[in-house]
C-alpha cells in the first residue's frame, strides 16, 4: 500500500507499481501546454497513481529535444513509462524510411511505448503486424490503438463521424487478437464511436472486448469523468484507463473508494491481493 496521509481510513485495495492491471495513463501536453516543472509537481504529489504518460497529437514534434528528454527522464525517475501517442499514422504517410527513423528517434529520446494508431488512415492488417514487430525489434513496447469509428482521434464533430459509419466490433477483436499474437503489449481502445461523440454509448462493444480479450489486455480511453466512473462502476477499479492529466486525482479518488458521486459513493471495493 502506498504511504499516504490518513492511511488509517479504509479504502479499496490498489496494487503498487509496477502494476499489471488498474493502470492509469495520463495525457501529456496537448489541450494544455506543460513541461518538466509542472509535471514534477504532479508526480511529486500523486505520482504513485500514475503509470504512464502519453503525448498526444505529435506534441513532442513541436518541442526542443532537450525538453522532451527532460519530461521523459522525469517520468522514468517516478517509475512512469512514456508513450508516443498515435502520431505514427501521420508518419506512415511518408513511407517506410520515415517510420524507421521515427522509431529510432523515439527510442533515443527515451520513449518506452510506441502507440500505433490508424484512426485517420486505412492500413492493412499485415502492415499493422509488421509495425508491431519493427517496434518490438527496436526494444520498445507496441501499443496498437483500435476502434470502431473511422476518422477517430481528432475531435471530429459527432455528425461527421456518424456519416462515416462504424466498423463491427468483431473486426476490432480479431485485429486485437492478431496484434497480441504478433507481440503487442496491450491494446488501446479508441473512445470515439463508443463513449465519445456518439448519441448513445455502445456499452455492448465494451462488454464484448473485455469478455473476449480480457481486462488486462486492453486500456480504454475515458477522458471524461462520467465515462471513467462508468468503467470503474461496471468493471471494478482494476480496469486500465487513459485520462487527461488534470483528472488523475478525481480518477484515483474513485478507484480507491475515498470519494464518488451518488452513483458510486461507498460502492467501489477491492480485496487486497
Amino acid at each position: 500500500m502506498t504511504d499516504t496521509t490518513f492511511s488509517f481510513i479504509p479504502r479499496a485495495a490498489r496494487s503498487a507499481k509496477p502494476r499489471k492491471t488498474g493502470l492509469t495513463e495520463i495525457r501529456g501536453p496537448y489541450y494544455s501546454a506543460y513541461g518538466p516543472r509542472h509535471l514534477a509537481d504532479v508526480l511529486e504529489t500523486v505520482g504513485a497513481w500514475i503509470d504512464g504518460i502519453k503525448y498526444a497529437g505529435g506534441s513532442f514534434a513541436l518541442m526542443p529535444a532537450g525538453a522532451v528528454t527532460s519530461i521523459n527522464k522525469l517520468a522514468h525517475d517516478h517509475d512512469v513509462y512514456v508513450s508516443t501517442g498515435g502520431w505514427i499514422e501521420n508518419v506512415l504517410r511518408f513511407g517506410p524510411e520515415a517510420v524507421d527513423r521515427y522509431i529510432e528517434e523515439a527510442k533515443a529520446l527515451g520513449f518506452d511505448v510506441i502507440e500505433i494508431s490508424t484512426g485517420f488512415i486505412s492500413l492493412p492488417t499485415d502492415s499493422l503486424l509488421r509495425l508491431i514487430q519493427n517496434v518490438k525489434r527496436a526494444g520498445l513496447k507496441a501499443k496498437p490503438e483500435l476502434g470502431i469509428q473511422f476518422g477517430a482521434g481528432g475531435s471530429t464533430a459527432t455528425e461527421e463521424l456518424a456519416a462515416e459509419g462504424t466498423k463491427d466490433v468483431g473486426w476490432l477483436i480479431a485485429q486485437a487478437e492478431r496484434a497480441l499474437d504478433a507481440g503487442a503489449d496491450i491494446i488501446m481502445i479508441e473512445s470515439e464511436g463508443i463513449t465519445e461523440n456518439v448519441s448513445k454509448w455502445r456499452t455492448d462493444v465494451v462488454a464484448r472486448i473485455i469478455n473476449q480479450l480480457g481486462l488486462e489486455k486492453v486500456m480504454f480511453e475515458g477522458a471524461d469523468p462520467a465515462v471513467f466512473e462508468w468503467y470503474i462502476k461496471n468493471y471494478g477499479n482494476e480496469v486500465n484507463l487513459f485520462v487527461d492529466h488534470s483528472q488523475i486525482i478525481q480518477l484515483e479518488a474513485l478507484r480507491s473508494g475515498i470519494w464518488g458521486t451518488k452513483s458510486t459513493w461507498g460502492r467501489i471495493q477491492n480485496l487486497a491481493p
